[in-house]
């Protein structure tokens, strides 16, 4: 059923293109109703329309809290235009049916990007727009709802094949997007005050986000996937390359968590399958990527690359060397690009706007949601204990930290092996520490050279429960080892470590990553 639309309300805090609607509008004579800001843009512009307060006389109060919420607006936009009663009520009333609402709410995002003051903040919750729009939604059979400036060239291209009126399938379109948008505001009001009161996990949980592209698939071709942001696009940006796929956002969200712990301007961190198979941080960023690779130069190929550094034409040339399916940096010179986008397909990604986060991780299994904070704990020396009677030089100390917070975004069970703060060998997601153990040896045995002279250092993301993980990373050449605490056995561990002549750190924290 199509709606001749004869009177609208209008109520915007964004007014972008609100000529194009009153043009329109006036075309189709069409009574407006307005208030605020709104009716004096209007008027401003030359546009005729009636004050809210004047049309409902009722004034404004409570400092303009209160100026749309009356019975003459939202029985005019509910009354069933088929139903012959309410036709009988509106009529008693001397009420007008509203056969258009287009509104936007209070800015309370922007808001809560530009001030911390809770005043405010509040006083940026919208009440009214929110009312009108979801009462507009609701009666979709008669009455059309518009929430954003994108929205109307649609409307008005419906309006000129409808001569006026709106047809039932858009109504509908429309009515989903202000329902989307209603549940999108609250979502977002009530994170932002749980927040505030570290209400973490509240009786009810709503997850909020705006999409920012539909992607080329799943994890496979046959799966339909899309990435949403809480901001209205990513803090990355894709300057070459085909879509993305969601596998592939997934690598480089793991490559990225990794590059942001490594000191700036010195890391390199290469994954494959969201696992990374090659970390290095020095201060000589060819060395840092040469050595990244060397890890394991196998697993590399069609993997992901990040640099936490620009990347240069010296760097381009060395990563033009294989294949890869993507690229980030911390920006990307004149000369990199030219060599880079000679490879048509392959994705580069520049990542210098990245902010560190504290994000919620999120699993959606059979119609349950699984909440936990981020993984994102900053080590000191007051998180380790050195348990061994051998101590560590200050250098090893340093490279077992490194190993440590590699080891932490491995795949549990996890264990990495390390040299000159370079990852050397990787084991990853092994029912069986012990396993994982040998895995990280023979990627080690087989890429690297080891000399008599190198002091190879192992990490694990758990304790060891039995000592023959600790014994095969001895038997291979590992000469420190640093893991959490908590086994039952860690006395036994110690003195094992002891007989062995092994360097021992305990963490105070453990690190699975399933």
């Amino acid at each position: 059923m199509n709606k001749k639309i004869k009177k609208a309300i209008i109520s915007l805090s964004d007014k972008s293109e609100i000529e194009l609607i009153l043009n329109t509008l006036k075309k189709y004579r069409v009574n407006i109703l307005s208030s605020g800001g709104t009716s004096k843009e209007i008027k401003k512009l030359g546009y005729k329309c009636t004050g809210v307060s004047e049309y409902t006389n009722t004034d404004e109060i409570l400092d303009g809290r209160v100026k749309t919420l009356h019975p003459k607006l939202y029985a005019g936009i509910l009354s069933k235009r088929n139903n012959n009663n309410h036709k009988k009520e509106l009529k008693k009333n001397n009420y007008d049916e509203i056969d258009l609402v287009i509104v936007n709410f209070y800015p309370f995002e922007e808001t809560l990007k530009n001030t911390k003051n809770q005043n405010k903040i509040i006083e940026n919750i919208d009440i009214g727009g929110p009312t009108l729009v979801r009462a507009a939604a609701k009666n979709y059979q008669h009455t059309t709802v518009l929430t954003s400036p994108h929205q109307y060239r649609e409307f008005i291209l419906d309006l000129e094949i409808n001569k006026g009126a709106t047809s039932l399938e858009f109504r509908k379109k429309l009515s989903q997007e202000a329902f989307n948008l209603t549940a999108y505001y609250d979502s977002v009001i009530s994170e932002y005050l749980n927040a505030k009161n570290n209400n973490y996990f509240p009786l009810r949980k709503t997850i909020h986000g705006n999409l920012v592209e539909v992607l080329r698939y799943g994890e496979n071709p046959h799966q339909k996937s899309a990435i949403y942001s809480k901001n209205n696009n990513l803090d990355i940006s894709q300057l070459n390359g085909k879509k993305l796929s969601y596998n592939n956002y997934n690598d480089i969200f793991a490559a990225l968590s990794i590059s942001q712990t490594l000191p700036k301007n010195t890391g390199t961190v290469i994954v494959k399958h969201a696992n990374p198979c090659g970390v290095s941080v020095n201060n000589n960023k060819i060395r840092s990527y040469k050595e990244a690779l060397a890890c394991d130069p196998i697993s590399a190929f069609g993997g992901i690359v990040s640099c936490n550094f620009k990347i240069n034409k010296k760097i381009a040339l060395e990563l033009n060397k294989i294949f890869l399916e993507v690229i980030i940096g911390l920006g990307f010179d004149k000369d990199s690009l030219k060599i880079l986008k000679k490879r048509k397909n392959i994705r580069l990604i520049d990542a210098s706007k990245l902010k560190k986060q504290n994000l919620n991780n999120i699993i959606s299994n059979f119609d349950s949601l699984l909440f936990q904070n981020s993984d994102n704990k900053i080590f000191t020396k007051n998180n380790f204990k050195v348990v061994s009677k051998i101590k560590p030089t200050k250098k090893i100390f340093n490279d077992l930290l490194f190993a440590f917070n590699v080891c932490r975004n491995v795949k549990s069970n996890a264990i990495v092996l390390a040299r000159n703060s370079s990852t050397i060998g990787i084991g990853s997601g092994q029912p069986s520490r012990l396993d994982s153990c040998k895995i990280a040896i023979d990627k080690m045995k087989k890429f690297q050279k080891i000399s008599e002279n190198d002091i190879i250092l192992g990490a694990s993301d758990a304790f060891f429960p039995f000592v023959d993980g600790i014994e095969t990373l001895v038997q291979n050449g590992v000469s420190a080892i640093i893991q959490p605490s908590g086994s039952i056995r860690d006395k036994e561990i110690i003195k094992f470590a002891d007989d062995l002549g092994v360097i021992l750190i305990f963490s105070n924290t453990r690190h699975f990553k399933h």
